[in-house]
């Protein structure tokens, strides 16, 4: 018996082959005993266990595996590659090549000895709670859709706030990261900010709009930079603040700058400078902000969860001031990618600027308690993400957090100190949060010290004990080292710190001789 199904497809008593692996025929299996859904659960099971076991193996080695990728471009190309699939596989053997395929291309992110980037190392239990939240397959746009989800974040949402010390007001949205939790927290204050001026920036869009000054340090990250051009302001018209040998925002060039932009006004602060983990003097700033009506926004991707430190808490003082806040999860938190908040004080101002509305929408309705999450954030179809947050959350509790964060803000500290005693090495940065960058080559011209940073960077990473990134900071080639995943001891930074001593000395070594060889060339001349 066959079907056909149209001109496009033809099921034929032979079977055909599911994404499963499963053979489907078109006849009754029943006199089998074997189904079709039972084929599917078998087979389904079996990629589960596949990749439960094979997550586990990771898991256990992740102090061995290397801290950067092994496999180049081509390489990873030739794993990945090959013609579109006419045929499904199995589904045990398609997870068992995704892992071969794809471990020698990983990054040590979730290693103890990766000090690259600002980037967290997926705790177990925000993992656990993640491979839950794909099996049960909930779309968290809005309450009615996923109501356990909905309910997960609201908790989540509040004890954020209880443990970052932020205003009991805020709402809160989850986002995929600090990009899209400042364009929220701005979207927000362009909406707020114009209609005082009579403007509905939801209904009439920019054209025409009043003007809206928008202040930003120096050295503010990229990702804010990102989030203005999509609502709309562009990078030309930001005014820029000059900042500190840290990256700190100067009060007296805000002070100056305020002076000559009447208007609506958006003042963009920091909380943790990607290079120096430094603070911008929010108290100060927020007294001029509000002076002009203004509305003050913090990124504090990372360096907002100092709030959440007793120790560290001054660094991040009369933040609370502000008017929004950006962070993420999945950095300090640890939770697994894909995670950032946005906490806004006026939660008017935020529903307008997020909320989806239409007619087939379900709608929580009259339960004023329930916090629909497609009023808070931009995406309609998303992730559960606060699954991975309560689960978090309660298993740090508020002193396991604080502890992690006090943690690796010392240990940044012990490495620094390390390499500082080390001749020829320079830590450019006072260290008082998680960061600081380094420069090799201390004493030689700034040439020299560049040249010598590049190739010390690349024997470093080379030597495969840890990876640390270079970057341009005041016109100098460094070295920047973040402490940030949750793995990492004071074994991994004395093991890393010897390993970078041990380079910069290959390096010296090497430099030396050049300059020996050269004399004698002189000198024979």
């Amino acid at each position: 018996m066959s079907r056909n199904i149209g001109d496009s497809g033809n099921l034929s008593a032979s079977g055909n082959t599911d994404p499963s692996g499963d053979t489907v025929a078109s006849g009754d299996n029943s006199a089998s005993g074997k189904t079709d859904a039972s084929s599917d659960v078998g087979n389904s099971r079996a990629a589960l266990e596949t990749a439960y076991r094979r997550a586990l193996r990771f898991h256990e080695a992740r102090r061995s595996l290397p801290p950067a990728a092994t496999a180049d471009f081509d390489a990873l190309l030739e794993a990945f590659g090959g013609p579109t699939p006419e045929i499904g596989a199995p589904a045990a053997e398609v997870i068992e090549s995704l892992v071969v395929a794809a471990e020698p291309g990983l990054m040590g992110t979730a290693g103890a000895r990766f000090f690259g980037w600002v980037v967290g190392g997926s705790h177990p239990v925000g993992v656990a709670a993640d491979w839950l939240t794909s099996v049960w397959g909930q779309n968290a746009g809005c309450y009615e859709g996923a109501p356990a989800a909905a309910v997960a974040e609201q908790v989540a949402a509040q004890w954020l706030i209880d443990i970052l010390h932020l205003p009991r007001e805020c709402s809160v949205g989850f986002t995929t990261g600090a990009t899209m939790s400042n364009f929220v927290c701005l979207a927000a204050a362009r909406g707020a900010l114009l209609r005082r001026m009579g403007w509905d920036v939801d209904l009439d869009g920019m054209f025409g709009a009043p003007p809206i000054t928008v202040c930003i340090g120096d050295d503010a990250h990229t990702s804010v930079l990102a989030s203005l051009r999509y609502l709309g302001f562009g990078e030309r018209r930001v005014v820029r603040i000059a900042t500190d040998e840290a990256g700190r925002m100067k009060v007296a060039a805000l002070r100056t700058a305020l002076a000559r932009c009447p208007g609506p006004l958006i003042v963009i602060a920091q909380a943790g400078h990607i290079m120096t983990g430094a603070f911008d003097p929010v108290d100060e700033i927020a007294t001029l902000t509000h002076a002009r009506g203004g509305w003050l926004h913090i990124d504090g991707a990372f360096g907002l969860w100092a709030r959440a430190a007793p120790a560290r808490a001054n660094l991040a003082q009369g933040f609370d001031r502000a008017d929004s806040w950006a962070t993420d999860a999945h950095k300090w938190l640890q939770a697994p990618y894909e995670c950032g908040c946005a906490f806004v004080r006026d939660e008017e101002a935020h529903r307008r600027a997020m909320t989806i509305a239409a007619s087939y929408l379900p709608d929580a309705g009259a339960n004023d308690a329930i916090r629909d999450p497609l009023h808070y954030a931009p995406e309609l179809s998303r992730r559960a993400r606060g699954f991975a947050l309560w689960a978090l959350l309660r298993a740090f509790g508020r002193q396991g957090v604080a502890a992690m964060i006090e943690r690796h803000c010392v240990l940044a500290q012990r490495m620094a100190r390390r390499l500082a005693a080390e001749p020829g090495i320079e830590i450019l940065n006072d260290v008082v949060l998680n960061q600081f960058v380094v420069q090799f080559g201390a004493g030689e011209a700034a040439q020299q010290r560049d040249a010598l940073t590049v190739e010390t960077i690349a024997r470093i990473q080379a030597a495969g004990v840890c990876h640390a990134g270079g970057a341009r900071w005041r016109e100098r080639e460094v070295m920047r080292v973040s402490v940030i995943s949750w793995p990492t001891t004071a074994a991994d930074i004395d093991h890393s710190a010897d390993s970078m001593i041990a380079a910069w000395r290959a390096v010296r070594r090497r430099h030396a001789h050049e300059l020996l060889d050269s004399a004698r060339i002189a000198i024979q001349a």
